[in-house]
């Protein structure tokens, strides 16, 4: 059974506690929270402190994907909000070691992110201190956007990464996923599915994070 974790970037923003009960309701594994500073990525989003609201509404783990410049700045804040994983774009900090040690040193898992275009010979130097790789399939920054197909040959080629180093590294994938593609992109390697619009674009959302869980 797949692992799914809805992204509130595409959720109603002014019911939002109700939204992520509704997934929650539907089997939820995570919930997907996408932090954008306008400058990393072309919008803005939330910070910490909705993190830290949001808190209160659900015991699910919080996977915070910080797509924001210099992450290494506002760790302690998505730490001290709740967060689960921190995830941050392996672009967007000079010292990438440095940030994710930062992380885990705070007792959170800590994932890197890889844009479409982003080379996977960064993996070789971090495999030691990363819990998880998130695969970017759209180039970041806006929700409701389609899957990259070529991304689907570099989740293969991670997934044999993974598996070599003999790590238990996560492998996420977010970006244009819908139930007619998850399957692909789950038997191309991935264990866990980021989704946003096709899970709350049409009105239920439980029932639609029902539908991605069943289907394998």
């Amino acid at each position: 059974m797949p692992l799914i974790a809805p992204s509130i970037l595409s959720a109603d923003f002014s019911r939002l506690g109700d939204e992520i009960k509704s997934v929650e309701n539907g089997g939820a594994d995570y919930i997907h929270l996408d932090v954008m500073d306008g400058i990393y990525v072309p919008n803005i989003t939330f910070g910490a402190p909705v993190v830290s609201k949001l808190r209160k509404i659900t015991k699910l783990p919080f996977d915070v994907h910080l797509m924001v410049d210099r992450p290494e700045r506002f760790i302690d804040d998505f730490v001290n909000a709740g967060s689960d994983i921190i995830t941050v774009h392996a672009e967007a900090t000079i010292h990438l070691h440095r940030t994710l040690q930062q992380i885990r040193n705070a007792g959170l898992k800590a994932g890197v992110s890889l844009n479409p275009a982003t080379p996977l010979q960064i993996l070789d130097y971090i495999l030691e201190d990363i819990d998880l790789i998130l695969l970017m399939s759209v180039n970041p920054g806006f929700g409701g956007q389609s899957y990259i197909n070529a991304v689907t040959d570099k989740i293969r080629k991670v997934r044999k990464i993974i598996d070599d180093s003999g790590r238990e590294i996560v492998l996420e994938v977010d970006g244009g996923i819908k139930l007619d593609n998850a399957r692909l992109v789950m038997q191309a390697g991935a264990d866990l599915l980021v989704v946003g619009s096709d899970i709350f674009s049409h009105g239920d959302p439980e029932q639609m994070t029902k539908l991605f869980k069943e289907l394998f």
